[in-house]
């Protein structure tokens, strides 16, 4: 189908769109050029003002009908050099062999305040590696990762970012029939790990190396002047994976589907499907519907990380020397996750001073036990722990234990070690670290049955809420529901692979 040309009646806005498009660069081998594929009379769902500043756009041309069918993949922006890129993947511990963006069209990367940044539309419609697919996403899915990925922002969480949603009332079959939606979502790179084993394991080695020098040199340039620059970009994504894990377990988030597809080779969260927040604190929870064996649960995140980045290693083995030097390469995980959680964890209970004078580990696995053995809200918890030095104390937080004994020996301790630390300063740290607000799977929900009546006010209010997570926001009325409890309801939402 031939697509209609933008409307150039603001050229001021069309000229500042500086693209540069190196992964298109890299050659044919790594993507496929992609024809977009209209959807019906688009419109608008949401429009990320925040994200766009920072891209440096025009706010009025990403509110007209021009931007509004480029982003749903109806108008091609000129310079712009779409795309679905291809790779392979381990898909609940088997080897899927080639995938690829079977819904996702690369725009290209755009020159932006912030450096080059991707652009890409996720449900803009089939690509040579759809497999079975329609290449489309739902209302539903796409409103979940466009505030999930904004809400991980939010919190300080490397991520992929949603630009803005657009819809259309076209019918796309799931479970049931449903109407489709386009993410856009930014990453200064989505190269997967993925991308890495397609080439190991098709034994396209030069391709391989072509790939790794890429990123490397984009992206991990301190590693070009290693005695092994190959096993220095194997542990340095390491260390940026293992930093991620840390800051996943300690906000309680669980992802769901943590295949080698979806490990960014960067260290952000990305792609958003089966995921969810915490509500009470269980330890195995298991988010996704879809996974029987509980491969993805919760507290086995961080060491599926290091599996996935184990293939990663795998996969490179190709370019380094001996096998001693990536397994040395992936042990820095095994050092720094751990460090990086405690870090995290001691921030939440307020410990400011030197790590190396008090161990802490103790106090840290007491209070996780302590949560798990009540299955205690995991982040109404925390919050209410911030106001430990107020006139209110530690009763809030008392009283979400049935067993007050066991939470009386256990903020006898916590009290103890309090006492140590300049008070100000660790409310202040406590405030800034434990989020009154993330996106809860009924406030998700909620937001969607609006949105299927085309009433996108939820969706909105969610993305001024979670994108400054750590506030209190008194100034919007329901603010204390957003940071309640969940109701009865929540516990019977089910989410899968196709969420």
């Amino acid at each position: 189908m031939t697509l209609p040309a933008i409307d150039q009646s603001n050229p001021t806005a069309l000229a500042a769109l500086r693209w540069n498009n190196r992964f298109a660069s890299l050659g044919p081998t790594f993507g496929t050029a992609q024809d977009l594929h209209p959807l019906k009379e688009p419109y608008w769902i949401s429009r990320n003002a925040a994200l766009a500043r920072e891209l440096g756009l025009d706010q009025s041309w990403l509110a007209s009908v021009e931007a509004l069918q480029a982003f749903t993949g109806n108008q091609t922006l000129p310079g712009s050099q779409p795309l679905a890129s291809v790779y392979s993947g381990h898909q609940f511990g088997q080897w899927a062999g080639q995938l690829g963006d079977g819904r996702a069209t690369l725009l290209g990367e755009l020159q932006t305040p912030q450096g080059g940044v991707e652009l890409q539309l996720k449900g803009a419609g089939l690509t040579p590696y759809s497999r079975m697919g329609d290449g489309r996403a739902v209302l539903r899915s796409s409103i979940r990762e466009y505030l999930c990925s904004e809400a991980m922002h939010g919190l300080g969480i490397p991520t992929t970012r949603a630009l803005c949603l657009s819809g259309s009332d076209d019918k796309v079959l799931r479970e049931d029939i449903e109407t489709a939606a386009v993410v856009t979502r930014s990453a200064p790179s989505f190269i997967r790990f993925g991308h890495f084993e397609h080439f190991s394991h098709t034994n396209q080695h030069a391709h391989l190396k072509t790939l790794a020098d890429f990123v490397i040199e984009h992206f991990y340039p301190a590693c070009r002047d290693a005695a092994q620059p190959y096993a220095a970009f194997l542990q340095a994504v390491s260390e940026r994976t293992a930093e991620l894990m840390a800051a996943w377990q300690a906000v309680g988030f669980c992802h769901g589907v943590m295949n080698t597809d979806n490990m960014s080779i960067l260290g952000l969260t990305i792609d958003y499907g089966p995921f969810q927040f915490l509500d009470g604190f269980k330890p195995d929870h298991i988010c996704n519907h879809s996974d029987s064996q509980g491969r993805y649960a919760y507290n086995r995140q961080p060491n599926i990380a290091y599996w996935n980045l184990f293939c990663l290693g795998q996969a490179l083995l190709p370019l380094i020397p001996q096998q001693e030097n990536a397994l040395a390469a992936l042990e820095s995980y095994k050092t720094v996750f751990p460090e990086a959680l405690q870090k995290r964890m001691r921030a939440k209970l307020g410990l400011l001073d030197d790590a190396t004078q008090n161990d802490d580990k103790p106090l840290i696995e007491s209070t996780l036990k302590l949560l798990a053995a009540h299955q205690v809200d995991h982040t109404i918890f925390w919050r209410r722990l911030c106001r430990f030095d107020s006139s209110e104390g530690l009763t809030p937080v008392r009283d979400l234990f049935v067993d007050r004994a066991a939470f009386d020996a256990w903020a006898s301790a916590y009290a103890a070690r309090r006492q140590q630390q300049d008070s100000a300063a660790s409310t202040r740290l406590m405030f800034s670290t434990n989020p009154k607000f993330v996106l809860r799977n009924h406030l998700g929900e909620q937001a969607i049955r609006a949105a299927k009546v085309r009433d996108y006010a939820e969706v909105n209010k969610l993305l001024t809420v979670l994108q400054s997570p750590f506030e209190e926001h008194e100034d919007m009325a329901d603010h204390a529901a957003l940071a309640g409890f969940p109701p009865d309801w929540a516990s019977g939402i089910e989410i899968s692979c196709s969420s």
